[in-house]
């Protein structure tokens, strides 16, 4: 009765779950040898054995009396050295052929459910047969001993190798706050070697009890069982230890994920006992294919077996996946990571799941069928994860190993600036204009994509194990072409890493002024002006190589290319004369070095300081905020206010009385205490001096006093000298002389003028006083 039971539930479970899905691949079949020496009919057992021999097929079902069960008929037998044209299939669509292995899965899962309880009869018999006492239950027992000879091992073990040994070095080794891969992975491997030596000497030890306990064992059947238990228990114990290092359950300052203490270690159960499953119930259908059972069993043992491994990696995903997906955002919000980031962190779990579910009913497929197995799907995920993790891994060690001495003085300008930030608690932390400043961030983004490389060819390997995609041309030139990509990606990010490094080795460290400032302080030096245009340059020419190598591996000929450039270059220097004036005048004028980015210029109608030049044109910022872009080709004269040195002259107006001498000697003593102002002393080249008397006018003398300071600095020390010449002249009685109109009139004429004179003599003064005041030598160039 039970035998219809089972049969019932597998057909309604196994019929249903497969009535939906195809496979059209079709590689060599395995399988196992089914004999029987009970006599059928003659004819009909001749017939049965020659269409098996000719479709491929090496089992034949018979029941208890020697009746034929199953076997394969004409209409759908094929002989392997038939010509390909009497294949019906062979022009038939996708549709069709995936139609006809969906029919011809379930005719075989029919027929082998039918067969199933004589084959479990047949399975009996042979392990009955093979056993040295003739009874199943030998195997058992062989099994729950030398389960229990592992338990007593393992526990002295740890309690030796494990408490005396492995616990005194990862201490003597281990760190408190160990940082990044250089310091993290060293303990990690160490401690995944650890694990595997006690492994193997959890295995002798057994081993050795085993023998002294019991009598030496001289069956091939039971050494074989044997033998599969102990590669169990190693694959289950190092699957633990990879983990372990993965993940760090127990070493919170050694884990590399984001994960907390808990999810670390709910997570490294999880994927320990499933994996130690999958790892027992593989072995455990091997040993049943080994021992020459009937395939019917084996395949079917094997599906459900993977039917529940596959259900619990399905529970594993769901129950971690918010862990695994704050993990891979590095424990950051979604929207503070990058898009392609922040969808690998929603979209895993879905995809892990469907490629699961696909991934069972691929094996399965194929254990019905009885095509050759590989790596199973599952398996197959489980490999491109590790050799993701391992590349990584490795690779980043290698760069921190590598780069240990540049991320020590990155370190200490770190600690520099976050001293510097706190003594100026007003400072806004500035965003870096890219993402890849360092050789080290461009050394881990490739270590990111060789992972990711290393996991699709792992992966490529799951798929397909006879190398068939690879040698494909079309695949093939793909793969050249995104090779040929990722090169160039490389080459243009070292450049540009070059040259930001040589900019802002170039760059002038000063404190920046307050925007309406008069420009010229500093100006960048001519390599710090060049290399932006250079990065542009270099940018172009890397993209057009890499575009024109890309097209000849494609096989698309270029030379029509060349020639339609020439051309366009040729209209573009007839119809573009402005555009090709500016950009060669440029040319020159950096040249010659004429100006510089932060320089102070004036070109006539616009000055201002330089904020940025491009190929064409450059942009002038005034003081009072205005931006101007003007086209190298508009310059006719270019003044530079900010290079070598600047001579400031300051006008001072005092009255006829004032004893100039005296002002001469007290200028000189000013200028003198001013070289040792803490504020402006070091900007002098040449210290405060008189000039004397320069101008006579009605209603005062023109006293000029200069001095000589770097570019730029001449607005500062400005400021300072008339602040110290008022208070110096209001310390010794010196006036200054307030502007005087003198109109003289006859006598008693300024009683008798009339309202419409007066508006015109008070019309005349103010014209007066104010062409005086217009007048640009008074006061210096109007900035």
């Amino acid at each position: 009765m039970w035998h219809n039971l089972v049969r019932a539930g597998l057909t309604f479970l196994l019929a249903t779950l497969f009535s939906l899905s195809a496979d059209a691949q079709s590689l060599p079949g395995i399988g196992g040898n089914t004999k029987s020496e009970t006599t059928a009919p003659e004819s009909e057992l001749t017939q049965a054995i020659r269409q098996a021999a000719e479709s491929g097929v090496n089992v034949v079902v018979l029941d208890s009396s020697g009746k034929l069960i199953a076997a394969a008929s004409p209409a759908t037998a094929t002989s392997p050295d038939s010509p390909p044209g009497d294949n019906p299939m062979e022009h038939a669509s996708h549709l069709m052929r995936a139609q006809a292995e969906v029919q011809k899965f379930r005719e075989t899962l029919s027929q082998r459910l039918d067969a199933l309880p004589n084959s479990l009869t047949e399975v009996a018999f042979i392990l009955r047969a093979t056993s040295p006492d003739g009874r199943i239950m030998t195997y058992a027992e062989v099994l729950f001993w030398t389960l229990v000879l592992f338990f007593f091992a393992r526990i002295a073990v740890r309690m030796t190798y494990g408490e005396r040994f492995a616990k005194k070095l990862m201490i003597a080794r281990s760190q408190d706050d160990p940082q990044g891969y250089r310091d993290k992975m060293p303990i990690l491997v160490f401690r995944f070697f650890l694990g595997v030596g006690g492994t193997i000497l959890m295995m002798l030890v057994s081993y050795i009890a085993g023998y002294l306990i019991f009598d030496p064992v001289g069956d091939s059947s039971i050494e074989l069982t044997i033998a599969a238990i102990y590669l169990a228990v190693f694959l289950s114990w190092t699957v633990s230890d990879l983990w372990r290092m993965m993940l760090s359950p127990y070493l919170t300052q050694y884990r590399i994920p984001v994960l907390s203490d808990q999810d670390a270690r709910r997570l490294y159960h999880w994927a320990w006992i499933i994996g130690s499953y999958s790892i027992a119930s593989t072995i455990f259908a091997t040993w049943i294919a080994d021992f020459g059972l009937n395939y019917n069993v084996y395949a079917i043992l094997y599906g459900l077996l993977s039917l529940v491994g596959a259900v619990a990696n399905v529970l594993m995903v769901l129950f971690n996946a918010r862990a695994i997906s704050n993990a891979i955002r590095g424990g950051k919000p979604a929207h503070q990571v990058v898009r392609l980031t922040r969808i690998v962190s929603y979209a895993w779990a879905p995809l892990m799941i469907g490629y699961i579910i696909f991934g069972w009913f691929e094996l399965t497929f194929d254990l019905v069928l009885e095509h050759e197995t590989s790596v199973p799907m599952i398996a197959g995920a489980y490999m491109v994860f590790l050799s993701i993790i391992i590349v990584y891994g490795a690779i980043n060690y290698v760069i921190e190993r590598y780069f240990d001495r540049s991320r020590a003085v990155a370190r200490m300008n770190q600690e520099l600036a976050a001293n510097e930030a706190a003594d100026d608690s007003d400072d806004v932390p500035v965003k870096p204009p890219h993402a890849l400043m360092t050789y080290e961030a461009l050394a881990r983004r490739v270590a990111g994509i060789l992972a990711f490389v290393a996991g699709a060819y792992a992966m490529l390997r799951v798929w397909d194990p006879e190398n068939q995609v690879l040698p494909n041309s079309v695949f093939g030139r793909t793969l050249d072409v995104i090779t040929i990509l990722f090169i160039g990606y490389v080459v243009y990010h070292c450049f540009r890493i070059w040259i930001d490094s040589k900019i802002a080795e170039e760059a002038v460290d000063q404190e920046e002024g307050e925007l309406g400032d008069e420009g010229g302080a500093s100006s960048a030096s001519r390599l710090a002006t060049l290399l932006p245009l250079f990065r542009g340059a270099i940018l172009a020419i890397v993209v057009v190589s890499i575009g024109l190598i890309a097209l000849l591996e494609l096989g698309i000929n270029v030379s029509p290319l060349f020639a339609g450039a020439g051309v366009v270059g040729l209209a573009i220097g007839f119809g573009a004369q402005t555009l090709v004036r500016d950009i060669f005048s440029g040319a020159f004028f950096l040249v010659d070095d004429a100006f510089r980015k932060g320089e102070y210029i004036d070109i006539g109608d616009v000055k201002g300081t330089v904020e940025k030049i491009s190929v064409r044109s450059f942009q002038l910022r005034h003081h009072l905020g205005a931006l101007n872009t003007i086209p190298f080709g508009e310059i006719k004269v270019l003044t530079n206010y900010s290079r070598d040195w600047v001579i400031m002259k300051l006008p001072l107006r005092v009255t006829y009385d004032t004893d100039v001498e005296k002002v001469r000697k007290l200028i000189k003593k000013l200028g003198q205490e001013l070289l040792q102002d803490p504020v402006i002393g070091e900007n002098f080249i040449q210290p405060l001096k008189s000039q004397g008397v320069i101008e006579m006018q009605d209603s005062a003398m023109i006293i000029r006093v200069k001095f000589m300071t770097k570019p730029g600095d001449q607005w500062l020390v400005r400021k300072k000298v008339y602040e110290e010449i008022r208070a110096l002249f209001a310390r010794e009685g010196i006036h200054f002389a307030h502007r005087e109109v003198t109109v003289r009139l006859a006598d008693g004429a300024a009683e008798d003028l009339t309202e419409d004179q007066k508006k015109a003599v008070t019309g005349a003064v103010q014209g007066v006083i104010e062409e005086d005041q217009g007048d640009p030598g008074n006061g210096g160039p109007d900035r």
